[in-house]
């Protein structure tokens, strides 16, 4: 027997039983889908819908801290960046307002101040002093760029126009990455100077590193030609293109959303830094953003898929159980329903068989008593009492008629027993009553019947007619199981010193071992299509265990089958059992 028909509930095999006051009151397999959907979809709904909700507020909530949290180190680096150009910037003007032109013109003092900003900075390569006339007057540092004409280049003009210059990361003359910061100073009479200093890259991308970023994250700066100034961990390296775009610009911290050239999901944070050709990047793959919360996405469904298992366990368990118990009852219900029918079949058919066995003994007797007279009158003549062949036929009469006798009495004895009645059984004599009713069909279809009762079975306690019902319904079936020609033992003998055991053997088809499992259940039948109801057998059992006995069976496919009926010596064990049924087999 494979797994599922052991778990399988009885009434998955459910049939229709057709109309009348023993039909199923409901089709219970569609009543138990019904139960588990509506169960369930009361049950899962709500945390199902409160499980979405939640989901969708709290990755709302994470996103949202997310481009916060990028808006919020955007703006603080920004203004880190702003603070480290602007201190180097106050530096150069405090120096040019603190000396005068002829101080700065001096290249020994011009080299102290570039010795003192290294010290305090770093980052200062050279000094240059470049006078009105856009002439590098005065120079201190590793190039060879006194007296440079710088008069017509952009930073130039631009520093004597605004008084201000900050350039974008260059390579230029020195074939490094530098970048320029140029204060001008106004002089009285008109005139002015330009103090120019050429600052390494250096210093300048360190305060990037030092952000704390995850490890999917990225921050550089670029130009608003979109070359990067400062080298990017994904993005490339100092002067090349950033293959982002350049964000549009703002005078606040921004971020956007977007993607890489990969095609993955990112978030991008800019900054405008002021007076500057700067514009500062941090870019934040979003798989690194929300991996915690991934984590807690996954715990959660991981806690959503354990809820719904085990609710509809319990769901389907429940259900299950109340339906199985329900078809229990109402398959209980179904069978007495049959066996009254069936009692007051038997009931019909036993008066019906009284009133006829009545009708009929009558004119037997009659034809007995006329029959009788008829031999004594022929008896004294000699002429008709020496005529063997007159005297045969008149004996031939009244043997027919006690044989017609006998039948009726049979009838009217089988039919006192239909009500229930303790009495004393001789087990024999009941076998013989039951097969003196089915001769026929044995010596029709040359069934052999022999009958085995060993003579140490005393007489015991039991009902008659049950015991009457229950050997008919089995000789029936193993009657239909065989073929003509066939064979049928039933042998009886002690059990013990308390009951006895009856075997019932034909060697017919037999039952398929899928099938002997369910042959006592309700409307179980291998004959549906030949007329069986599927009730003989489990009304028989039902009867066997009223009377306190027990039933089993054995067979073989293409063999044949043996029923045994264990029956007690007593009948204390019907005590309080004649109104009980049985469901199952």
């Amino acid at each position: 027997m494979s797994l599922l028909e052991k778990i399988k509930p009885k009434f998955w095999d459910y049939q229709h039983v057709p109309g009348g006051p023993a039909k199923r009151l409901v089709n219970f397999p569609l009543m138990w889908k019904v139960s588990i959907l509506v169960t369930a979809a009361v049950s899962l709904g709500p945390l199902i819908f409160i499980t979405i909700v939640d989901y969708n507020v709290t990755k709302r909530s994470i996103e949202s801290e997310i481009l916060l949290r990028t808006a919020r180190t955007g703006s603080n680096t920004g203004r880190s960046v702003s603070f480290f150009l602007e201190e180097r910037r106050l530096s150069l003007d405090f120096i040019a307002r603190d000396n005068e032109l002829e101080e700065l013109s001096n290249p020994g003092r011009l080299n102290s101040i570039l010795q003192n900003l290294r010290e305090g900075f770093g980052e200062f390569t050279d000094l240059g002093v470049i006078d009105s006339f856009g002439r590098q007057t005065t120079y201190v540092g590793p190039y060879g760029l006194l007296n440079k004409d710088y008069s017509d280049q952009d930073w130039y003009m631009q520093a004597v126009k605004s008084g201000l210059y900050i350039s974008d990361v260059f390579m230029g003359y020195r074939k490094v990455p530098h970048m320029v910061i140029a204060v001008r100073r106004d002089l009285p009479g008109g005139i002015f100077f330009v103090l120019r200093a050429t600052l390494d890259i250096g210093p300048f991308q360190s305060v990037l590193s030092n952000l704390e970023l995850d490890r999917l994250g990225d921050a550089f700066i670029i130009n608003h030609e979109g070359i990067l100034q400062t080298s990017s961990r994904e993005n490339g390296n100092v002067l090349e293109k950033a293959p982002l775009p350049v964000p549009a610009y703002s005078s606040q911290t921004e971020v956007i959303e977007g993607k890489n050239t990969k095609g993955q999901d990112i978030v991008i944070g800019y900054r405008y830094i002021d007076k500057t050709p700067f514009i500062l990047m941090l870019v934040k793959k979003k798989q690194a953003l929300v991996e915690s919360w991934q984590k807690t996405r996954l715990e959660l469904i991981g806690f959503l898929i354990g809820s719904v298992v085990l609710i509809m366990a319990v769901i389907v368990g429940i259900s299950t159980y109340l339906i199985n118990k329900m078809y229990l009852a109402d398959e209980k219900r179904i069978m007495i329903l049959h066996e009254m029918e069936y009692a007051n079949k038997m009931a019909s058919i036993g008066r019906l068989a009284a009133g006829v066995a009545h009708e009929i003994n009558n004119p037997l007797a009659i034809i007995n008593e006329k029959a009788g007279l008829i031999k004594d009158l022929f008896t004294l003549k000699d002429d008709y009492g020496k005529d063997q062949k007159l005297i045969g036929i008149i004996d031939s009469i009244i043997d027919s008629v006690a044989r017609c006798g006998r039948i009726t009495k049979r009838l009217l004895r089988f039919a006192r027993h239909m009500n229930f009645s303790i009495q004393a059984i001789n087990l024999e004599e009941v076998i013989h009553e039951v097969l003196d009713f089915l001769n026929k069909e044995a010596e029709y279809r040359s069934i052999a019947v022999s009958v085995v009762v060993q003579n140490d079975i005393p007489a015991f306690e039991s009902d008659r007619g049950k015991l009457q019902q229950i050997f008919l319904n089995i000789i029936n079936n193993a009657f239909a199981a065989m073929s003509d020609g066939g064979h049928l033992d039933i042998t009886a003998e002690m059990k013990g010193r308390d009951s006895v055991s009856i075997a019932v053997t034909d060697d017919g088809c037999g039952i398929p071992e899928a099938d002997l499992q369910h042959i006592f259940e309700p409307f179980f039948s291998t004959k549906t299509g030949q007329g069986g109801t599927g009730l003989g057998l489990s009304i028989t059992y039902s009867l066997v265990h009223e009377i306190g006995g027990g039933i089993s069976v054995q067979s073989e496919v293409g063999k044949g089958t043996t029923f045994i009926i264990t029956l007690p010596l007593t009948s204390e064990k019907m005590e309080g059992e004649s109104d009980a049924r049985i469901t199952g087999g």
